[in-house]
């Protein structure tokens, strides 16, 4: 219960950063768009009943000033939580006025997420409930389309499956449509394609490579909803795959659902900052500002939206 009632406190922090972010949609500066949310979502995050820790934010302390990962947050009354946080997902969306932006966070009780540590990069797979405990990970790619397909009872060529769309992906691209399935690509923004996933809403799956961060953020809601997901570390970058096994951790070792959140009682809270499939961005009527949020609550696999309409500061 204790996690149900910070719902509405961590509702007002990503709508805080999505409506600071909102002034820089369009003008190509994406650094000082994430900023302005970074700065609205610690500022509305220290009033938050709770003894929270930043699992995954933006980084190291020595890179990070706010929000960085170990950082303590909250007011520190209330319940010890995990918290990871994304104030801007797809900060390209933003500086060029794309859909697809939102301000993101997922928090759990203390020490129920997965701390990535120095791995940036994790391969993803998430499927909605009805295919929960029906694939193998490790299967080759057709197999797995194939058992997708049979577990949503559909035809092979009916299944739309989300890809980031980056060079890295190009093999995994063709075998999808060789299959006979098609693709959902987009440049960036895998925590929205990971939730349209896990809903069924949209697109069946989200296949491919994108950052841990996200992938952690995305396991929430996963498993909020009761779809499943599997993630492993792929490392991209000179010298990851060092410090990720110097950290703990092997490239390519299968991470379940439950090891990358290991309980039920999460919570996930997106607003949208540009229009997406899946939220409605940042918008100014006269004297209001309105936001869209959804708010997925593991205790009970609820899924609300809440539109919020405030008074615009003279």
């Amino acid at each position: 219960m204790a996690m149900e009632q910070l719902t509405m406190p961590l509702v007002r922090v990503t709508e805080a950063a999505a409506r600071a972010a909102s002034d820089w949609v369009g003008r190509g500066d994406k650094k000082q768009g994430d900023q302005s949310a970074v700065e609205a979502m610690r500022q509305s995050m220290g009033s938050v009943p709770m003894s929270g820790e930043v699992v995954i934010g933006e980084g190291e302390k020595d890179e990070a000033p706010m929000l960085y990962n170990g950082e303590q947050v909250g007011s520190g009354d209330g319940p010890s939580v995990d918290i990871a946080v994304d104030p801007v997902e797809g900060t390209n969306f933003l500086a060029k006025g794309m859909p697809g932006a939102i301000a993101v966070l997922a928090a759990a009780p203390e020490g129920e997420m997965f701390r990535p540590g120095p791995g940036f990069y994790m391969d993803k797979l998430v499927v909605p409930p009805a295919a929960r405990g029906e694939l193998d990970p490790e299967a080759p790619l057709a197999s797995k389309l194939g058992d997708l397909a049979s577990a949503l009872d559909k035809h092979l060529e009916d299944l739309r499956i989300f890809v980031l769309d980056k060079p890295r992906h190009q093999d995994m691209i063709q075998q999808i449509q060789e299959a006979g399935a098609r693709v959902r690509l987009a440049p960036d923004g895998d925590v929205s394609g990971g939730v349209m996933a896990a809903l069924g809403d949209s697109v069946d799956a989200l296949m491919g490579i994108g950052g841990t961060p996200e992938g952690v953020i995305t396991a929430c809601a996963a498993k909020a909803v009761g779809g499943d997901m599997f993630g492993a570390m792929a490392p991209q970058k000179d010298g990851e795959d060092e410090r990720i096994r110097e950290f703990g951790l092997q490239p390519g070792q299968v991470l379940t659902m439950d090891d990358l959140i290991k309980g039920d009682n999460v919570l996930f809270v997106a607003t949208g900052l540009t229009n997406s499939d899946v939220l409605e961005g940042v918008r100014d009527y006269d004297d209001l500002v309105s936001t869209d949020t959804m708010v997925i609550t593991g205790a009970h696999g609820t899924v609300q939206r809440i539109q919020t309409d405030r008074p615009l500061m003279p």
